[in-house]
């Protein structure tokens, strides 16, 4: 057995003994079973099918795993969470959650105050698309009849759950660094009737900030909502070496009328915790609604009276409210010095792109998302070369994500490469894990070798 490989099965070990040691403490305390008649010889056969199973995976949890936005849990907020699993407790309702549903207020008070906001209206969600759709529901609730707008770079749900909802909804350009088009947002403004503005902190594709300083400016000529798609990168906020562009964006995050977060992307939390907040509580009146038997025996405030989710997991909030208190949301803390590491781990892998005349950036990164590609005389021909890096990447155990962008967002850099199709397919490194900037320089070298 190699030192790491003993390393990781004693830290396992030691996990698992604190759990074990903490649900004896509970049981006892609490003085009612959570056992339930089982036979264990079969739970052992049935886990051993789930791990042989399981084995059809990429090693998301690796460092050198670097393609889709796929971070591990961090430990105090997975074994949070399978605590909470022995009550399996539903946040929907008071009574089904008493604990975790106070556990939930708290943590997501805490994420509130990292955007400026002591008042608030908020919860968790399944994930960020059921939180952007909380967001423009109440969009439409404000403004019937007006229409929604997101950037052509804005993740696809926001088009999607616009037609759910039945509201109107339109593409804004972008310009060649993945961001909103201020210019194209005003014309149209001009010729429409614009309620709601999703400005994108963090695009999922190349991590790209839309410029909210400029659309704030525009918000006072032609009075809309201001919905704030900061599912990856809200928390980049507490960061301090943003560039001065995103820095200066994320300072006006208080400015927004609902903003949507995803803990479970940078926050160290198990899938699916999604976080809605609005600036104004009174937008729960439009939640109000009469159940016959949910709230029957609590007096306060239920989170499922400010949902449209109705059964939400209990154990995600105690995963979230555990791991805040090991990692505190403030700048110049251990979490923080986490996303900054991820930050420089994406300036350097940029820095041995460009020192490398065998490939190219498309766009400087401004978070931790690095978007780039081989070189080569047409799309077509860096699209297929991208594929092989990929393939070839993989069977070196170093992985990678691919991403097709279209050929109006290239830059002058790509003005002697042939456009004989619509896009180019280019290869994408999110270098989420804080763990990362340690091994920049050995997936760099894999991702040479893959190259003739």
């Amino acid at each position: 057995m190699t030192d790491n490989l003993r390393l990781r099965n004693m830290a396992i070990e030691g996990e698992l003994k604190i759990v074990s040691e903490v649900i004896n403490r509970l049981q006892n305390d609490f003085q009612h079973s959570f056992t339930v008649e089982t036979d264990l010889e079969e739970v052992s056969v049935i886990l051993n099918e789930v791990a042989d199973r399981m084995m059809d995976n990429y090693p998301y949890f690796d460092t050198n795993y670097a393609g889709q936005m796929l971070k591990p849990p961090h430990p105090v907020s997975r074994l949070a969470y399978m605590l909470a699993m022995y009550f399996n407790p539903n946040n929907h309702a008071l009574d089904g959650g008493r604990a975790s549903s106070q556990m939930e207020k708290e943590a997501v008070a805490k994420i509130a105050e990292m955007f400026g906001w002591t008042v608030h209206l908020g919860h968790l969600t399944g994930g960020g698309t059921m939180a952007n759709m909380e967001a423009l529901w109440v969009a439409k609730k404000e403004h019937p009849d007006r229409m929604v707008v997101a950037s052509s770079m804005a993740h696809y749900t926001h088009q999607r759950i616009s037609d759910v909802l039945g509201i109107k909804f339109q593409s804004i350009r972008t310009d060649q660094l993945g961001r909103m088009s201020a210019q194209g947002l005003e014309q149209v403004l001009t010729s429409n009737d614009v309620g709601t503005v999703v400005v994108t902190l963090g695009t999922t594709g190349t991590g790209s900030i839309d410029p909210l300083s400029e659309i704030i400016e525009l918000q006072q000529k032609y009075s809309f909502r201001i919905h704030i798609d900061a599912a990856y990168g809200g928390y980049f906020g507490l960061a301090d070496n943003l560039d001065p562009h995103a820095s200066e964006q994320f300072n006006l995050i208080h400015h927004a009328d609902s903003i949507v977060i995803d803990p479970h992307k940078h926050g160290l939390q198990p899938y699916g915790c999604g976080c809605i907040l609005f600036k104004d509580p009174k937008m729960g009146a439009h939640y109000k609604h009469d159940s016959p038997y949910t709230y029957f025996s609590s007096a306060e405030l239920h989170l499922g009276e400010i949902s449209l989710e109705c059964s939400r997991p209990g154990a995600a909030a105690v995963a979230l409210w555990a791991t805040l208190q090991m990692f505190p949301l403030e700048k110049n803390g251990k979490f923080s010095a986490g996303l900054e590491s991820c930050i420089k781990a994406a300036r350097k892998l940029s820095v041995f792109i460009k020192s490398d005349a065998r490939f190219q950036l498309v766009m400087e990164p401004e978070l931790d998302i690095v978007v780039w590609a081989p070189t080569g005389n047409s799309l077509n021909e860096i699209s297929k070369v991208s594929n092989s890096i990929f393939e070839k990447a993989a069977k070196a155990d170093v992985h990678l994500a691919l991403i097709k962008i279209p050929k109006n967002l290239l830059s002058e850099d790509w003005s002697h490469v042939k456009k004989d199709q619509e896009y180019v397919t280019c290869l994408r490194s999110c270098l989420m894990k804080f763990e990362h900037i340690n091994w920049v320089d050995d997936i760099w070298s894999v991702i040479q070798a893959t190259m003739p």
